[in-house]
């Protein structure tokens, strides 16, 4: 009798891992590593922003003085003095011990996902949203469902219809300079949708990761300020220090913070001592207060670069917003138009962006893309817009 063959492919994968897929924006950027294309593609800080001599002496600093607790394990909680920072820098009375220092503002997201989202459960995103949230909550197999946008943000009366029809776990929201679109909810949308959410009792999951890079002014309150036991808030030092330390936080409510943290701990047990240990040691003279404001300029140049080759070079049937800070510009093609269809001929002509489809939970438009002024110099946004809008009139229907 011959003995059954073993399989070539033991492994038995996860029903969820159905659902995983690669992000669209970084398969992208490896189209974009051919020589000589401009990328507007990322939502990568310029590395012209990265303070290199600040934490060249922080480094020093800390293994001088304080090597051995910096190398060492740590508390999952995070380091005291960076989340009583945390707490000192937020527009609002937050008390240290409800912040958790995370490995990026993208494993709060995760985290979240594991303690609300279980299999079938619903949960709300603006139209379009961020893509990395989508991935984020997916592996929990929920109902991501888009609720209706416009210029102002979340529309507060789909909002009440979305949570009347079915029960909801909550509502992810970026008010300031949004992830794609670029947009800011003003005051009144905001105290609207704060209000309806404590009327409705929706939590919600607010991500600012872009609310320190303002241009003229600073935005409105953040949603957490108005009601912090009904709102979980997630933060970055990704850009305004550097990406690469991987440092983010969430400031959540009592009733949920213990979980977070177990989740926390299951996950990585602590983010980086020693990451942790140089940003203090960076932000502990008030670096930040003079720091962001360089950052401020340079991206307000850049979009304005952007925005005037926009205007200059772009056919007619080209429509596109003004963001008032932030990474991002968000355009929309003429009638007819497909942005996935359109990059590869784009590419070709050495100008990369984001097809907009890749941000919607439900329902994409085709016809939209997601442009990133700030790693791009103002010539190569001049070149690159150009090149951008000789495509589009090339291949317009």
């Amino acid at each position: 009798m011959t003995p059954p063959q073993a399989s070539s492919n033991p492994w038995l994968l996860a029903e969820r891992t159905a659902a995983m897929n690669p992000s669209v924006i970084r398969e992208i950027l490896k189209i974009t590593e051919r020589p000589g294309v401009i990328s507007f593609a990322g939502g990568l800080p310029s590395p012209r922003t990265f303070p290199v001599a600040e934490f060249a002496a922080a480094c020093a600093k800390v293994l001088r003085d304080d090597a051995s607790a910096a190398l060492q394990y740590a508390a999952s909680e995070g380091l005291g003095p960076l989340r009583e920072l945390v707490a000192q820098m937020l527009p609002w009375q937050v008390d240290p011990a409800q912040v958790l220092i995370t490995t990026g503002s993208q494993q709060g997201l995760d985290l979240v996902g594991k303690i609300l989202l279980d299999k079938d459960s619903r949960v709300l995103v603006e139209t379009p949203t961020y893509l990395g949230a989508l991935q984020a909550f997916t592996p929990m197999q929920p109902k991501i469902v888009g609720v209706a946008c416009d210029d102002n943000g979340v529309d507060v009366a789909a909002l009440r219809d979305a949570v009347r029809a079915e029960s909801t776990r909550f509502l992810y929201v970026l008010p300031n300079f949004q992830n794609p679109t670029g947009r800011t909810m003003p005051e009144s949308s905001r105290a609207s949708l704060s209000q309806a959410a404590g009327e409705i009792g929706l939590p919600l999951l607010e991500d600012n990761p872009y609310g320190d890079l303002w241009f003229d002014t600073p935005p409105p309150l953040p949603l957490a300020a108005r009601n912090p036991d009904g709102c979980v808030y997630l933060g970055s030092f990704s850009k305004v220090l550097a990406p690469g330390l991987r440092l983010g936080f969430v400031v959540a409510p009592k009733a949920i913070y213990p979980k977070l943290l177990q989740a926390k701990q299951a996950a990585d047990l602590h983010t980086p001592g020693f990451n942790q240990r140089v940003v203090v040691e960076v932000m502990k003279d008030g670096f930040l207060r003079r720091h962001v404001p360089t950052i401020r300029a340079l991206y307000k140049s850049q979009r304005d670069a952007m925005l005037s080759a926009m205007k200059q070079h772009m056919p007619a049937g080209v429509e596109w917003n003004t963001p008032s800070g932030g990474m991002f510009l968000w355009a929309r093609l003429p009638q007819g138009m497909n942005a996935a269809e359109l990059l590869p001929k784009a590419v070709d002509k050495g100008v990369a962006f984001v097809p907009g489809a890749a941000f919607y939970a439900d329902h994409p438009d085709a016809r939209t893309l997601r442009l990133s002024f700030v790693t791009a110099s103002v010539q190569e946004i001049q070149t690159g817009i150009e090149a951008l809008a000789k495509t589009i009139e090339e291949n317009r229907a």
